[in-house]
């Protein structure tokens, strides 16, 4: 099943029968649904990052949970996107900000300041560490991963 986690899809599948049927998700079910997860990308869209060009707010209409994280977008298509390819969306490191886990530590990102690289979706908590990681990208994703990797032995 690859890095979707048993939970994600246990979780999801309400959701797509939910879609499935033809029936949008409200936002009250959502959280029956998602419980007290975190909001990734402070509700921004994943998929409008790369069908769009830039991040655009999504609706609490429209949701996903996906590795801990719920996401929301700004149509049931851009939802149903995500849905069948959620590893290609979501933003690495489950939209905390690159730089700080490079660092270590994890911050909320902010959903303007944001880069696709190598076709995947980075987010940082300020344009200034956007700047640096556009100076040095394979390093900083090559710190931030390992990183990132360490911190989920520890959980």
């Amino acid at each position: 099943m690859g890095d979707i986690s048993r939970r994600s899809v246990l979780i999801g599948s309400p959701v797509i029968a939910l879609v499935a049927s033809g029936r949008a998700i409200l936002a009250a079910e959502s959280t029956a649904l998602f419980g007290e997860k975190r909001l990734a990308l402070s509700g921004y869209d994943p998929v409008s990052y790369f069908a769009k060009g830039h991040p655009e707010k999504g609706s609490a209409e429209y949701t996903a949970s996906y590795d801990d994280a719920v996401y929301w977008f700004t149509s049931p298509e851009h939802r149903a996107t995500f849905v069948a390819g959620p590893d290609h969306y979501a933003p690495q490191f489950r939209g905390y900000c690159t730089n700080t886990v490079s660092k270590g530590d994890k911050h909320e990102a902010d959903p303007a300041a944001w880069a696709i690289a190598d076709g995947k979706l980075y987010v940082f908590g300020s344009q200034k560490s956007l700047t640096k990681f556009q100076q040095e990208p394979a390093s900083m994703i090559e710190k931030a991963t390992t990183n990132w990797a360490k911190m989920h032995e520890s959980q």
